[in-house]
């Protein structure tokens, strides 16, 4: 299992946010957030937002702390990485 947690760096609604992503599947991603509880409104594209809050609780269960750079780096090597499609009229 390589789940990748970076640091809750990311305002929004109040809170700071990390992102949860897995570098091998996103079958293991979903599992894991399954297992934690992580509710499924909160995946968007290649990642699940984590409120910071529950950033220890998900280290402890294994995920693995790393840079929001490297969080990036690992899922675009695994072919795992979704961008925003560009907004707007082509």
């Amino acid at each position: 299992m390589t789940i990748l947690l970076d640091p809750p760096t990311w305002p929004a609604r109040g809170k700071l946010w990390s992102h949860l992503v897995s570098d091998r599947s996103f079958d293991e991603l979903h599992a894991f957030a399954r297992a934690y509880g992580l509710p499924e409104r909160g995946f968007h594209r290649d990642h699940y937002d984590v409120p910071q809050e529950r950033y220890a609780e998900l280290l402890a269960a294994g995920a693995q702390p790393v840079s929001s750079r490297e969080l990036v780096a690992r899922i675009a090597a695994a072919g795992l990485r979704r961008r925003k499609s560009p907004a707007g009229p082509e």
